[in-house]
């Protein structure tokens, strides 16, 4: 096809998304119409000259497009539908209607949609991912971002920026949808800034265009893809296009048109008014609950080595360390690679042994937080093995919203957090994340693992190696002694087998039963083994996964008296939270008492701490006797 074909195509198919965006937002009485509007011809220009096929969405090689202003949602689904993806009319009739796929922003249930936005700022991160994950894999793709000027104004478009250009990613290209208009007027007014200056001080080249001229437009594709560093292009655009009373109007950024005025609308542009054909199709649309949903889960066959068996006390964040150094080595030249990022922690989170053995598969964040995140989520999606690993307070409590974003994404990340709990000690309650349980619990999809000691840390690592989905898996910051059985054994030996909702007996007896979790587990192991010195025999249950926990375990506990939960977390939301909800599920009859944090602790050694929590040895022995007796 000759480029002066190409134009006319595309100049055809801007007209025919107008028409549908016009359509599918009037009939749904909600929805972006403006900012739509003025995207659409970039958005066709790139879809029309991108490598991918709408009869195989997940194909590897193919390039990428990430919408981060997912609010664009009828200019996205309208071109892909115009690309083929799906029958166009399937978006304008349910567009926004409950049971589609077509919701009032993009997610990745859509075919072609690569990732589900509307959190602003969060896309050029999530491109960062695939751009970087191409390389890793070597795939040759190209991926573009496309975002809103009002969304320049979020902080971590900065960090993205900085890490595309550290890693000089020449494959990504950045679209900046230059209309001027947000939601409370001029992007002058709301909050003044200079685009191109920002862009090009983090040492990105930036290019002008204007966004409407689809010759110019392609023309300016092609420079970019040829650049030979990150280019971003400042599109020059007007919201409302193609409809006069609708142009450089920010009313119409989140404002539809009546259908009087659809239809007006609809004359300028020359279409035919099907407003009334839509709206029997959405009104006879049933949603398709038994569809089969798209798995989003790659195939991962990585080899989970051979266990490590510590005799000695030691710190599960060295085990952490070790095992995924170990599984990257032993693992090097898989076709689902392993990655580890950091954030400046490397030396406290353990990722120094990983990345001495393999420093091009280990990528250095610097202190981008959330950056990081996204960038990990997106990552993992691409049949990449990605560990991100931060303490506690950043990699859950500062990112969670980024998190949540993984989550809807259906990513398959595995973030490994340290210094959690009052064990972090004196660097006080800024730093000490007691709240890491309870956080997890509102993420749907996301899987909490608490490993009690260095041992159970490298079966955990071991067993997470081919895992699909999220998992966080946290520890704290000190050495811990080794748990061994009643026979004095190793408990988590190399036959341990580690598996999700597992938890394990330490302690059989009949006077009562302590669930434990996590770092505290040796203390309550130590204080349950003093009581029975004294004939006072309690059962000892060590939970890892406190957002699941088998319910025989805590009806049998109930059976033999007061059930009490020990956790270096807060006493709500987290471990004696989930043993109580499934007591009133299950209606299991018992006491339930609860030791943990109820407070911001402050700065103090890790023991003083845990004295003052009454979470020590002598406390809980105390705090046992004086409950069962």
């Amino acid at each position: 096809m000759s480029r002066i074909e190409l134009i006319d195509k595309i100049t055809y198919q801007a007209l025919t998304a107008r028409q549908a965006i016009l359509h599918m937002t009037t009939l749904s009485g909600s929805g972006h119409p403006g900012g739509s509007m003025s995207s659409i011809d970039m958005l066709l220009s790139i879809y029309n000259t991108m490598r991918h096929n709408p009869e195989y969405p997940s194909w590897e090689q193919r390039d990428r497009m990430v919408v981060s202003i997912g609010h664009i949602s009828p200019a996205v689904y309208s071109t892909l539908g115009i690309m083929g993806y799906f029958p166009l009319e399937d978006a304008i009739s349910q567009f926004r209607k409950y049971g589609s796929i077509f919701e009032g922003h993009i997610e990745r249930d859509v075919p072609g949609v690569e990732w589900s936005s509307g959190n602003l700022g969060q896309g050029l991160s999530a491109a960062c991912g695939f751009a970087i994950g191409s390389r890793i894999k070597k795939l040759g793709s190209h991926v573009y971002v496309l975002m809103g000027d009002g969304e320049q104004q979020k902080g971590q478009l900065s960090e993205a920026r900085r890490f595309a250009s550290k890693f000089q990613l020449d494959n990504l290209t950045a679209i900046v949808d230059y209309n001027q208009l947000q939601i409370s007027g001029s992007i002058h007014d709301v909050m003044p800034q200079n685009i191109r200056r920002n862009w090009e001080s983090d040492g990105w080249q930036v290019m002008e265009v204007n966004g409407h001229d689809i010759a110019q437009i392609l023309q300016t594709l092609d420079a970019a893809r040829d650049a030979g560093k990150p280019v971003m292009i400042l599109a020059h655009t007007v919201m409302g296009k193609g409809v006069s009373f609708m142009e450089n109007k920010a009313k119409y950024h989140g404002s539809t048109l009546s259908n009087e005025q659809c239809a007006e609308a609809l004359a300028e542009l020359g279409a035919v008014n099907d407003l009334s054909k839509y709206r029997k199709l959405r009104e006879a649309f049933v949603p398709k609950d038994s569809e089969a949903k798209v798995d989003f889960h790659p195939e991962l066959r990585l080899k989970p080595g051979k266990p490590v068996l510590y005799s000695t006390e030691n710190d599960c964040r060295s085990a952490w360390g070790k095992a995924v150094a170990d599984l990257g080595k032993l693992n090097e030249n898989n076709e689902s690679p392993i990655v580890v990022v950091d954030c400046d922690l490397a030396g406290s989170v353990k990722t120094g042994e990983f990345r001495d053995a393999l420093p091009e598969r280990f990528l250095q964040t610097g202190i981008m937080e959330h950056h990081a995140a996204v960038l990990s989520g997106a990552l993992s999606t691409m049949a990449i093995q990605c560990f991100w690993s931060d303490f506690g307070v950043f990699g859950i409590d500062e990112t969670y919203n980024m998190q949540r974003l993984n989550d809807i994404n259906h990513t398959n990340l595995k973030t490994v957090v340290t210094h959690v709990g009052i064990d972090v000690g004196a660097d006080g309650k800024t730093h000490q994340c007691v709240d890491y349980i309870s956080l997890a619990r509102n993420l749907f999809d996301t899987r909490i693992i608490c490993p009690a000691d260095a041992n159970q840390t490298d079966r955990v690592i071991r067993w997470l190696i081919d895992k699909p989905g999220n998992y966080i898996v946290t520890m704290g910051r000190s050495k811990l002694p080794i748990l061994k059985d009643q026979e004095g054994e190793i408990f988590y030996n190399t036959d341990y087998c580690f598996d999700y909702g597992k938890a394990d007996v330490l302690r059989i007896g009949d006077k009562g039963s302590v669930f434990v979790c996590g770092t505290p587990t040796a203390r309550a192991l130590k204080a349950v083994d003093t009581l029975r010195e004294e004939g006072l025999f309690v059962e000892l249950i060590a939970v890892s996964c406190p957002l699941e926990i088998p319910v025989n375990l805590i009806a049998e506990a109930a059976r033999k008296g007061p059930i009490i939960s020990v956790e270096d977390h807060s006493i709500n939301g987290g471990l004696a939270t989930t043993i109580a909800e499934l007591m009133v599920e299950n209606d299991i009859r018992a006491s339930l008492i609860r030791l943990g944090v109820d407070s911001y602790p402050v700065s103090g050694e890790s023991e003083e701490l845990y004295q003052a929590y009454g979470l020590d040895c002598a406390s809980l022995i105390e705090r046992i006797r004086e409950i069962l007796h």
